[in-house]
């Protein structure tokens, strides 16, 4: 496939048929003799017809949906929805193609701003203005959870991300249920993103901004002040999960440095801790990531003897030169280059006794 209109039209079609599913879009090479592969929500598509195909988008843009009004957005909701699905398409293409396209990305903006404006009532019932905001969500999904080169660190895509979310919370009346349902499903957006591109600062502080928000919801629609303690406990057991699935990764170690401080109380805290210091024993760890965290964390929740005794109670069966050294570093901590002093006495010892 050639021919730019034929890869732009195809690209309509797969977008236009979504119906709110995740797509996981792929660049593959040309040397697999097809322009196109699908397979349910997997697309495949090769970089010549994505360039083929935004050409033809961003003429239809400019020369079409750049002069459409406000109003006559509104218009077109309680009537055409085959044409506005088709118009709303070429903007997904260009974004596909580039992430950071502010003047479609903005355009979409105000396509919703208009279905928000056409259907104000707010309610329980789910309205054509939310079903419009929850398929957005899962279009930038489908850009941020796709192996795609610059999608899923786009600072573009994630500030439109927290937009729609807004806008969603101010759409309808949320229980309990649906706003932790909500945090979970952000959530695994998030760390997705995280592990296809690493060090994903933009992601990390979209949760952090988007905790934010959904506490303060909390507490507008329920009166309390807090998440209950097991939510906020089961974030921190899968954001170190992950992190210690990716011990490398900063910005992860700073966000879960960020949500252990929600945890209402303290053995929460040094359970995540234990089992941070314990993993990086048993794998002999030395990255600094990992070791920060540990230095941050006992300093910000006052932990510092849950990571000696910790490291201590790994010695309990090695020479008592094991724990003495330990202890006269601990007096000279400065850093999470001491705790990892520490650690190295340990792996040191280990490695003696294994040899004996």
């Amino acid at each position: 496939m050639s021919n730019p209109k034929d890869a732009f039209q195809e690209l309509v079609r797969i977008f236009s048929s979504r119906d709110k599913q995740v797509l996981e879009i792929e660049i593959i090479p040309p040397s697999l003799g097809a322009t196109f592969l699908q397979d349910g929500c997997s697309l495949g598509i090769t970089k010549k017809a994505l360039v083929q195909a935004f050409t033809v988008a961003r003429q239809l843009f400019f020369d079409r949906l750049m002069r459409v009004s406000e109003d006559d957005l509104q218009t077109t909701f309680p009537i055409d929805a085959q044409s506005r699905d088709a118009d709303s398409a070429i903007t997904e293409v260009m974004l596909l193609f580039d992430c950071e396209h502010l003047t479609a990305c903005n355009w979409r903006k105000r396509r919703l701003q208009a279905a928000m404006a056409h259907y104000p009532s707010i309610s329980n019932q789910t309205s054509a203005a939310t079903e419009l905001l929850e398929a957005e969500l899962t279009l930038m999904s489908s850009y941020q959870c796709s192996p795609l080169h610059r999608h899923t660190k786009s600072p573009t895509l994630w500030h439109h991300r927290l937009w729609v979310v807004v806008h969603l919370l101010q759409r309808r009346h949320w229980s309990s249920e649906d706003l932790l349902k909500l945090q979970q499903t952000e959530l695994d957006v998030v760390l997705r993103a995280g592990e296809l591109h690493p060090k994903n600062y933009y992601a990390f502080s979209y949760m952090r901004q988007l905790d934010v928000l959904l506490a303060a919801t909390v507490e507008k629609t329920t009166g309390q002040s807090t998440w209950e303690p097991h939510s906020a406990q089961s974030v921190v057991e899968r954001v170190v999960a992950w992190c210690l699935a990716n011990p490398r990764d900063i910005s992860g170690w700073s966000f879960c440095l960020y949500v252990l401080g929600n945890v209402p109380e303290q053995q929460g805290q040094v359970n995540a801790l234990e089992r941070v210091i314990k993993f990086a024993l048993d794998v002999g760890w030395e990255g600094e990531s990992l070791w920060t965290f540990v230095d941050q964390a006992s300093r910000q929740f006052g932990l510092e003897n849950v990571v000696e005794d910790t490291m201590l109670l790994h010695c309990d069966q090695k020479p008592r030169s094991c724990g003495s050294q330990m202890a006269q570093d601990s007096r000279q901590k400065t850093s999470w280059q001491t705790w990892l002093a520490q650690a190295r006495v340990y792996w040191v010892v280990d490695d003696q006794g294994k040899n004996t």
